[in-house]
């Protein structure tokens, strides 16, 4: 009866061990009873997940059918015992459909014995299978980190603060933006997390997940943030095929990517160590990816890297795409001492974008929401991180420009570039240095782009020496106080230098995998020391 119960109430099972040695896998094959229980099961989560998000109109419908006088409730009341009773049935007929089993069996004999004591051994033989990532083991939580010197750094929301008779008047707007964003304004920031998306790329992940683990080795881990959250990781350690290997690359995916079929495979081709992870409500992750629970996440994936498996933060480097920026800004804010900081088709800051997306009507609505509960300013943490910064920008972006694709100056990681320098190095960004940038970033092919850099005779020679001395003679820590004593030449040539040195073009628009030919390590001033 036991065991009978450990497979009703056990987790979907995907894909089982081919063979003796684990290395191979194939699906799983359920029985008549198990497919039927479990295709009612999910019909069910999905009719209830439905009538969630239809909840206004269907209390409506309700209300008029007199569902909510005593008869009609004696009427829904003999309703819900039959669902009830059908199921009762359809979780018995699951069990008893897995019971009969032998490979299923066999694999929640497994997976129990990994509960009850998760030793490397059992580790291994569980890690074999592809189940629901819920019944998996944590294997590294937040509470085993030492205790930290300073806590975490965090952006506060920008809503500014209110006397109480502006509280009072201002309830209803701050009533309707709660409601906006969680209900559909989050998913809107982030579909990924919405369930019919995740189920119809179920089959993709769990492919993903297989090339992960059989052609890179690819170990799964659980990790539970300080919020609760448990985290979704895939690690490939290639410690032991030379130098880019003893680099730990750890991605962060854009707002509908996941690790299984997201960015991992560009710094995998190039071939150094990855640490992949899916934010929060996305895959096997838990929770919603609100500002601080993504802070949260990032912070144990940098922990369980560090004191897991063994990477030093100098050989870090966190590459982010699109809204990944976001966590990965936060993750350099809080381990200054990372390597370095890749950023591919990132924005500078949340607000700008979502204006742009959403009705002139609700620009104030809009400005109120992400002000409160969506603060996510990249330009403002990664000013915070005082390591080598690359930025690769999409040449036709259609997602983080405020106009249209062509419109290259638009695109917002241009001023994630500015605010970056500005931030760097302010004597040398002046109101004429700002529109000689934005001329550069302005090029729509890299042949304007080489005309507007060699229109000012860029000596790239004379700005390396230029910088070299001031970093021997003073340090490399930023703010860098450079300029005072160059002439306006001399500047306009630096901010040049530099702004290739920290961007780089990809011809392309935003979705496309970035090449491992363009996934560089960024540019160091340090790097310049004697």
């Amino acid at each position: 009866m036991a065991a009978l119960w450990r497979c009703a109430t056990g987790p979907r099972l995907f894909r089982i061990p081919a063979n003796s040695e684990g290395k191979q896998s194939r699906p799983y094959e359920a029985n008549t009873a198990e497919v039927l229980g479990d295709r009612i099961i999910q019909w069910a989560s999905f009719m209830w997940s439905l009538s969630c998000w239809t909840s206004p109109i269907l209390v409506t419908y309700l209300y008029r059918k007199g569902y909510f006088t005593l008869e009609g409730m004696n009427s829904g009341l003999r309703m819900a015992m039959a669902t009830a009773v059908i199921m009762s049935g359809a979780f018995w007929l699951r069990g008893i459909g897995r019971w009969a089993n032998p490979d299923y069996c066999t694999f929640i004999a497994i997976l129990t014995a990994a509960r009850q004591v998760f030793s490397a051994e059992n580790k291994v033989r569980m890690a074999r299978y592809d189940f629901d990532f819920w019944a998996w083991p944590v294997n590294y939580s937040w509470t085993q980190m030492a205790i930290r010197d300073v806590p975490m750094k965090r952006l506060q929301p920008r809503s500014k603060a209110r006397g109480m008779a502006a509280k009072v008047w201002g309830l209803p707007c701050d009533v309707a933006s709660y409601l906006m964003v969680h209900t559909f304004g989050r998913r809107m920031i982030y579909p990924g997390t919405v369930g019919l998306l995740q189920k119809a790329m179920a089959p993709m992940l769990q492919e993903g997940r297989k090339k992960l683990v059989e052609k890179y080795d690819g170990e799964r881990a659980k990790l539970l943030a300080q919020d609760g959250n448990e985290i979704d990781t895939m690690f490939v350690d290639r410690r032991a095929m030379g130098e880019k290997g003893r680099k730990l690359v750890i991605t962060s995916e854009g707002n509908a990517g996941f690790y299984e079929v997201g960015c991992m495979c560009t710094p995998l081709d190039a071939g150094y160590s990855v640490l992949g992870w899916n934010h929060p409500g996305f895959g096997g992750s838990t929770g919603i990816p609100m500002p601080e629970n993504e802070g949260n996440a990032i912070d144990v994936v940098m922990q369980y890297a560090v004191h897991q498996l063994g990477f030093s933060p100098e050989n870090i480097v966190i590459f982010a795409w699109s809204i990944g920026g976001y966590p990965a800004s936060f993750a350099a804010m809080n381990h200054p001492t990372t390597s370095g900081v890749i950023l591919d088709a990132t924005f500078d800051d949340l607000l700008p974008l979502a204006i742009s997306r959403m009705p002139e009507s609700l620009r104030g609505m809009v400005i109120r929401s992400v002000n409160t509960y969506f603060n996510l300013d990249i330009a403002a943490q990664l000013n915070r991180y005082p390591g080598p910064v690359m930025l690769v920008r999409r040449t036709r972006d259609e997602m983080i420009t405020t106009t249209d694709p062509d419109a290259i100056e638009s695109n917002r990681g241009n001023d994630l570039l500015v605010k970056l320098l500005q931030f760097r190095y302010p004597k040398l960004i002046t109101e004429s240095t700002i529109t000689m940038l934005r001329e550069w970033l302005s090029a729509r092919t890299p042949t304007v782009q080489a005309v507007v850099y060699n229109q000012y005779s860029v000596d790239e020679q004379l700005c390396t020496s230029l910088l070299k001395s001031w970093v021997e003679e003073n340090s490399a820590n930023f703010p860098c106080l450079i300029g005072d004593q160059l002439s306006s030449e001399e500047k306009t040539q630096l901010v040049l230098f530099l702004a290739t040195k920290h961007m780089i073009n990809y011809e392309s628009t935003h979705c496309t995998p970035l090449p491992a030919s363009h996934f560089r390590l960024p540019w160091s001033l340090a790097a310049l020391r004697g």
